[in-house]
């Protein structure tokens, strides 16, 4: 009879059941997702997603120093075409000239020369640049003529962007100014291609 109230007790009243668990009550709880970022370029379509993070522009490469490539300086004196030697002195290095500088056919061997301008390994480079001190110094009159041929390989020599070679040139550039009369007024109009480039590194010493 007691065991009879009880079941009837429990029917009347469904509160006092127990509570059954449901298959999803016990299952832990799902984590929350959480989203990953999508690295994407500017200006695309993923770009406009959300979630995702736009990286920024490639670095524009203008201080990096560009390749060299042969030079007519290098292939010139390989094969023998100038009359110089090395001679070596108790003070260093110098050119051994086999003629008279003041002889030389400056059209012909001075752009030769300013285009070792690019040359960063010995003995080019020393020839180049010690070849260009001596036919400035010797030149005269010869230089002026000479000026509209020396323009091209003294902005490839500062488009290597290389810093010992920009050094070596601005140097020549001051030696060639006042190697003559009127070679400073004569670089005036290819200042357009010349200084671009001391442009970017002005701020650099």
């Amino acid at each position: 009879m007691v065991a009879e109230k009880e079941t009837l007790s429990v029917n009347k009243c469904p509160e006092k059941m127990p509570k059954r668990r449901t298959k999803l009550q016990a299952q832990q709880p799902l984590l929350a997702h959480q989203p990953h970022s999508l690295v994407s370029e500017g200006f695309t379509v993923k770009a406009m997603m959300k979630n995702s993070v736009v990286k920024g522009p490639p670095t524009a490469g203008a201080f990096k120093e560009r390749p060299t490539k042969p030079t007519a300086f290098r292939k010139f004196y390989e094969r023998g075409d100038f009359p110089i030697a090395l001679e070596h002195d108790t003070k260093g290095n110098k050119i051994a000239w086999k003629v008279e500088i003041e002889k030389l056919d400056y059209h012909h061997y001075l752009p030769l020369f300013f285009d070792g301008l690019c040359e960063m390994t010995f003995p080019y480079e020393f020839f180049a640049r010690q070849g260009i001190h001596d036919m400035l110094e010797h030149g005269g009159s010869k230089i002026l003529p000479v000026i509209p041929q020396l323009i091209i390989p003294i902005k490839n020599a500062l488009n290597l962007r290389n810093r010992q070679v920009i050094c070596v040139t601005l140097k020549v550039l001051q030696h060639l100014v006042v190697s003559a009369d009127m070679v400073g007024e004569a670089l005036v109009p290819y200042y357009r291609q010349i200084l671009p480039i001391m442009n970017i590194f002005k701020n650099m010493n």
